[in-house]
Parts: C-alpha cells; structure tokens; sequence
C-alpha cells in the first residue's frame, strides 16, 4: 500500500497508507483528515476534495479530464498547475510517497 502524505492548510502532516484501486479522496476519508469534504462522495460532481499536488508530482500523475477541469473552476483558490479533485487519482503504486497540500476550505 502506497504511503500518500496529506498536510492540511496549517502545516499538520498525516502520513497513510491508502490501498490501490481507492481515491486519493477515500484514503483521507477513510483516515480522518480533516480538510476533505467530499460531499458528492466522489462522484466528480462538487469540489469540495480539491488539493494542491506537490510540483514534483505534477507531471507524474495522470492527465485532468475535462470534467475535472471544469468542476476545478468551482473550488476555492484554484491553482491550474497544481489543484486536482482527489476523487479523480485512483491510487496505484506509483503514488508512493505523494504529497498532497489541502486548501485553506473547501467551497
């Protein structure tokens, strides 16, 4: 099980193990983190599980779909570079070591 570290908006570390074929959003759900609403339970239909990715792990993620993007427009203080909707990264291997960045809230 990959180790994915969420770090809420004042500065607390939590360091999980998420299992594969989960959401970045079930594995904070799941853990407790505060900081992940998820009120549409993943179903890409709210931005309330935005996060900001680690820049180092931009480019190894897989790409945004359009409705990701489109729903990216409603979360508070987006960064186009770097904001994702965590129900949309499902969890494999090669999120060991993710590091994930939560918003000051949630829209």
């Amino acid at each position: 099980m990959p180790k994915i570290t969420y770090v809420e908006n004042n500065g607390s570390k939590h360091e999980v193990e998420v299992s594969n074929g989960l959401s970045v959003m079930e594995g904070a759900r799941d853990n407790n983190i505060p900081g992940i609403s998820a009120d549409c339970g993943g179903a890409c239909a709210c931005s309330t599980c935005h996060v900001y990715v680690d820049s180092a792990w931009v480019d190894r993620l897989p790409k945004k779909e359009a409705i990701e993007e489109d729903m990216l427009d409603f979360a508070y203080e987006p960064d186009y570079e770097r904001s994702r909707l965590s129900c949309q990264l499902k969890v494999t291997d090669d999120f060991e070591g993710l590091h994930l960045q939560l918003p000051e809230r949630q829209s």
